[in-house]
């Protein structure tokens, strides 16, 4: 196919300040790099607040030079290989995976890429200043009709996953490596704090597939919680932080002895309370991992989880090897994606997108930008 010379873009030329519609040459692909004809792109619906005070929120992660091209998870289809390309063919439909790495350092060497000493977000942020190099290599993202990236990046999408539905892999990848990472599997019990919400229903969905026996969940909103709960009503139990009781106290009435993992969704802001009424819900020999980023100096009994054998991890982002598992459960029937509201929007109402909509719907719904 014949690929023309322009395409449109959304740039942030000043931190805070809106994203300006713009024209820009199709850029060029390297050997071992692929064109990606953009057609979804995950948003994170409050994303034009976060970068407003990025310097107060988060002073030491550094965003991509300015004018940049944000926006996080892409999906679309292949419309270029580079030379060095041997798997990848025009036509593919693929999500992009944002996990940027170097490839050489100790950690990449070993297979921990999220470890790599250049870790980068594409489209979004970096973890250190080592992503100023990341940056300049790949300066195109989702919100762009073209971007390129890296063919080790790539997730091949099933015909029964929607552009849309891929893009909200970057949430659902998230849940399903922090699963993978505390061994989540038949016989085993699961508890997500904020069920509800964007990382939790993912938690569910994941930890249903991969064979979990029983999943407790917390959140405030009772309505929300019923609709998880249908998701699986013989295996989901959920319980609204407004009621009487205290998580743990439900929890251990429910199980008896605890859960085998907890897995905290709570953003920052979140009561450390409810944190660590989750680690105190864990079983002798239990896992908590955090991916929803709680902040501050949480008090964590440590004497407690030594005694009692726990472990508390974090977990960031996933592979495109582990995204791949993801599109192959779709594919199967293990994970329906369905279950999602897709609410999009045209490229040039990006920043009405990224202004903070109200949500009703919890993590239900799904914003996306059509480039």
């Amino acid at each position: 196919m014949s690929l023309p010379q322009k395409m449109k873009a959304a740039r942030m030329h000043e931190i805070g300040g809106p994203m300006r519609i713009e024209e820009l040459d199709v850029p060029s692909v390297r050997p071992g790099d692929v064109l990606v004809r953009v057609r979804s792109c995950g948003i994170v619906p409050n994303l034009g607040n976060i970068l407003k005070n990025w310097t107060t929120w988060f002073p030491e992660r550094p965003l991509p030079p300015l004018p940049a091209i944000f926006g996080l998870d892409p999906t679309g289809e292949i419309v270029e290989v580079g030379s060095q390309v041997r798997v990848w063919k025009p036509g593919d439909r693929v999500y992009v995976n944002p996990g940027r790495y170097c490839g050489g350092c100790r950690a990449c060497r070993s297979g921990e890429l999220t470890s790599c000493s250049h870790y980068t977000f594409n489209g979004y942020f970096g973890f250190s200043q080592n992503s100023l190099a990341i940056f300049r290599d790949y300066p195109y993202a989702g919100l762009s009709e073209y971007m390129t990236a890296p063919q080790y990046s790539l997730v091949k999408l099933p015909d029964n996953v929607t552009f849309d539905q891929g893009a909200r892999f970057g949430y659902l990848g998230t849940a399903y490596a922090a699963l993978r990472k505390v061994d989540v599997g038949v016989g085993k019990t699961l508890l997500i704090n904020g069920i509800s919400g964007t990382l939790g229903i993912g938690a569910v969905l994941y930890g249903l597939a991969m064979g979990a026996t029983k999943i407790y969940g917390t959140a405030r909103n009772r309505a929300l919680l019923e609709r998880v709960k249908a998701i699986a009503p013989s295996r989901i139990e959920v319980m609204s932080l407004d009621d009487a009781e205290a998580p743990d106290i439900w929890v251990m009435r429910h199980t008896g002895d605890g859960v085998d993992v907890f897995v905290d969704c709570l953003g920052p802001g979140a009561l450390h309370e409810t944190f660590l009424a989750g680690m105190r819900s864990l079983k002798r020999g239990g896992a908590a991992v955090n991916i929803g980023a709680i902040a501050g100096g949480v008090p964590v009994d440590l004497h407690t989880m030594m005694d009692l054998r726990q472990s508390l991890d974090g977990s960031v982002w996933f592979t495109a090897g582990q995204g791949q598992d993801m599109a192959d459960m779709s594919e199967a029937g293990l994970v329906d994606l369905n279950i999602f509201e897709q609410v999009g929007f045209p490229l040039e109402q990006v920043n009405e997108a990224i202004s903070g909509i109200e949500n009703r719907n919890g993590g239900f719904s799904n914003y996306v930008i059509h480039p």
